[in-house]
């Protein structure tokens, strides 16, 4: 066997071999990719369902005894439906925030959201959510 075939044939071994790890590490990247993607779509359904909740709050009040302590600080209907429905916005931007932080989020979409709940957080309602002693802004 000549030497330049020895070559010719240990050049398209290497090439095959170096084709399977760039398969590998391409599939190993999906796969990462695919499992940051399903963390975030668990998250976000975790956090609409709580939402959902929240909202039952916000079209009727009188539901919200079921958990006497969010409700304790809250003297009126109106306050316990401005109380749940901004702890509503807030679970949307945790939303944004979270897919961003898995990079999910484009950083421009992302600064509209921080913008937007920036706004929300001067309102008066907002900071009356914030100073309530009940409201915890990290999960138990």
């Amino acid at each position: 066997m000549s030497s330049t075939l020895q070559v010719v044939q240990i050049t398209l071994q290497a090439l095959s071999s170096f084709a399977i790890a760039g398969g590998l590490i391409f599939t190993a990247i999906q796969f990462r990719n695919a499992r940051k993607a399903q963390l975030v779509a668990n998250f976000s359904k975790l956090v609409e369902m709580q939402s959902q909740l929240r909202y039952l709050r916000v079209e009727q009040p009188s539901l919200a005894s079921v958990s006497p302590g969010d409700v304790e600080h809250l003297k009126s209907d109106r306050e316990i439906q401005e109380y749940f429905l901004n702890l509503i916005q807030l679970s949307l931007f945790e939303i944004a925030w979270y897919a961003h932080d898995h990079r999910q989020l484009s950083d421009d979409y992302f600064n509209s959201w921080a913008n937007s709940m920036w706004e929300i957080g001067q309102q008066k309602s907002f900071r009356s959510m914030l100073d309530n002693p009940a409201m915890k802004i990290m999960h138990d």
